[in-house]
């Protein structure tokens, strides 16, 4: 493996995490919706009164 200069190394470190953090963001954001939509179907029921 080549040296990289102590800029280089910095620049992967931030690139490493911010990757790590976006990966995240999005796992979040898509259990939130998830179970956003999950509770939308919940509380239609829920208003819907007749029994047919």
């Amino acid at each position: 493996m080549p040296q990289l200069s102590p800029l280089n190394w910095i620049f992967l470190f931030i690139l490493f995490w911010s990757a790590v953090l976006l990966l995240s963001i999005l796992i979040w954001w898509s259990k939130k919706i998830y179970f956003y939509s999950e509770s939308a179907k919940l509380s239609d029921m829920k208003e819907n009164k007749w029994n047919w």
